[in-house]
């Protein structure tokens, strides 16, 4: 079976968010050996997929999982096997996944980028928790409740360098959200190409710091397009490898677009 490492959310090698993809000659087996495989792989997420049959409401089943179990949704993981999938001539146009987020579709761009089509998540706003400040190293200006299938904690901090400057507690992160915590701030200087700035922390899955992470920007589009007044943006998710990302509000639907590069490929012997 063919196992490729994928860098998401990038143009260039070492850097965005890498991800493991299989695609599987059919169904998927048994859960234990799925999360044995994404332990050994040791990315933040890794994929499998599976093609399923003609005629249905989607083309391939995906799931993803990190090294200690399996999440709910996956943007660079997504955008990683759509490039798997059209690198590969495994599948030609945009694609349809079949997801415990339901159907998500990837479209391929003519410049080589790639098109996610993933539900919004829907923003509650929240009084701040109480010790999420220290836990984080930075006060937050305002939070707020991603939804379920997100499951994170969004705070707004007072600025860019706040952002870059944060050094939190990942122990304590945990105890404020299902998966972690969405740090954000707006861009200081928009000519440098992104909008808003932004970086995440998911402890209770086993991930201190996520490189670039397409399911927080179903959050950060909606609420950074209502605080700028428009539908496109582009974010930066500031980590040591950082990526870009292109999100459009579309209602109840967040386009996240992005690039991939395949890194490794290899076999999976055991």
């Amino acid at each position: 079976m063919r196992i490729r490492i994928v860098d998401a959310f990038t143009d260039r090698p070492f850097a965005g968010n890498p991800a493991g993809v299989l695609l599987l000659d059919d169904a998927f087996p048994d859960d234990d050996r799925l999360q044995n495989i994404a332990l050994e792989v040791n990315h933040a997420e890794t994929a499998f997929a599976h093609r399923l049959p003609e005629g249905g409401e989607a083309d391939w089943a995906l799931r993803w999982f990190t090294p200690v179990t399996e999440v709910a949704m996956c943007g660079h993981a997504t955008l990683a096997t759509a490039h798997v999938l059209h690198t590969t001539g495994a599948h030609e146009g945009p694609v349809r996944f079949a997801t415990r987020s339901g159907v998500l579709v990837a479209t391929p761009g003519a410049d080589g980028s790639i098109t996610l089509d993933f539900p919004t998540a829907p923003l509650t706003r929240v009084e701040i928790p109480a010790g999420v400040g220290k836990a984080l190293s930075a006060e937050p200006v305002v939070a707020y409740d991603t939804g379920p299938n997100v499951g994170d904690l969004l705070v707004e901090l007072a600025d860019e360098q706040t952002v870059l400057g944060l050094t939190p507690d990942h122990k304590a992160l945990g105890a404020h959200s299902s998966r972690g915590i969405i740090a954000t701030a707006r861009a200081e200087d928009p000519s440098l190409g992104y909008d808003y700035v932004s970086r995440c922390f998911f402890p209770n899955v086993g991930i201190d710091e996520d490189p670039v992470t397409g399911s927080a920007h179903t959050a950060l589009a909606p609420h950074w397009s209502a605080r700028l007044g428009r539908d496109d943006l582009t974010g930066l998710q500031a980590s040591r490898r950082s990526g870009l990302v292109r999100t459009g509000l579309r209602g109840e639907r967040t386009l996240l677009t992005g690039r991939a590069v395949t890194v490794i490929e290899g076999e999976l012997l055991a």
